[in-house]
């Protein structure tokens, strides 16, 4: 697995856990004056690269006891976003190790999030870890076929012809090049 998707699952279970807990505390999804729904784009925002003002925000989101939760998650979403942001990929590969082995055993049972991600990145922990030991590698160019294809798909729901489908789909993913008949 990339480090986009990776971390794109740590995201998404930050996020429910910041609506969880809103939900649990005020019976409301999140509103304009909320802290946690204030803090959602900040949340998200390698520590690194927070601004001061960004800091005092969470300071004070993390203050009091109401969003432990949270602040454990947003915790491992910063340690696995630091793991692959680090100069020395086989230190990055420790360390991304050593998450997805505190995600495996010892989690409380509250924090429902982190105990899916820890299934997760354990189930893929060589597809994972996969990454510091080949570097440079990217589904990229995979990524960017299929987004190719899948508009294709979109304009060609009136194709009745088979050939002719898949001679544009080769078109359009650059696998086929008509030559010119003199």
């Amino acid at each position: 697995m990339d480090p986009f998707h990776v971390i794109r699952l740590a995201g998404d279970a930050l996020d429910e856990c910041r609506r969880r807990v809103q939900q649990e505390l005020h019976g409301h999804r999140g509103r304009k004056g909320d802290p946690l729904y204030t803090a959602r784009r900040t949340l998200h925002t390698g520590a690194d690269l927070l601004t001061d003002r960004q800091h005092e925000r969470l300071d004070k989101l993390f203050a009091g006891d109401r969003h432990v939760q949270v602040e454990c998650t947003w915790g491992i979403y910063q340690r696995m976003i630091s793991a692959y942001r680090h100069p020395d990929r086989a230190a990055g590969r420790v360390e991304m190790s050593s998450v997805i082995d505190a995600l495996a055993d010892g989690v409380p049972e509250a924090l429902v999030e982190l105990l899916k991600l820890g299934r997760t990145l354990n189930r893929r922990a060589c597809n994972v870890l996969a990454y510091f030991d080949r570097p440079r590698t990217s589904n990229g160019p995979t990524e960017a076929v299929n987004g190719r294809l899948e508009h294709l798909r979109g304009l060609a729901l009136g194709f009745r012809n088979l050939t002719n489908y898949i001679a544009r789909a080769l078109l359009e993913a650059g696998g086929f090049r008509l030559s010119r008949v003199k």
